[in-house]
């Protein structure tokens, strides 16, 4: 069974740092593009940054510079380090996996960031 499992949310003051992981289980995910994608209150689902297979990187615009995604192959895990938090951060946060019509979501793990 694939299970992708986040861990590392919490609530934090504003300018602080949170780390996310993202542990999969189940398959090898080396070759996945992997994702988070955070929930805000009230509002949809939205991308926040990514890691191919290869190491390639990608970010939201307004987390460039405050989040770093990295992976760990050995472990089948993903991380999110988040610093310089905001309170516009505030959602739960979701770890995906992806590859051609294959893609797993983990179940949200909450971030709360006060002012």
């Amino acid at each position: 069974q694939v299970q992708l499992v986040e861990s590392g949310g919490g609530l934090v003051q504003a300018g602080g740092s949170l780390r996310l992981s993202c542990a999969a289980s189940g398959r090898t995910f080396s070759s996945y593009t992997m994702a988070w994608f955070r929930q805000p209150p009230g509002r949809d689902r939205e991308f926040v940054a990514a890691i191919r297979g290869g190491g390639n990187t990608y970010y939201r615009d307004s987390v460039k510079g405050r989040f770093t995604i990295s992976r760990d192959y050995a472990k089948n895990t993903v991380y999110l380090q988040m610093n310089s938090l905001k309170p516009e951060d505030t959602g739960v946060y979701y770890c995906h996996g992806g590859i051609g019509r294959r893609d797993y979501w983990g179940q949200g793990t909450q971030v709360t960031v006060s002012s």
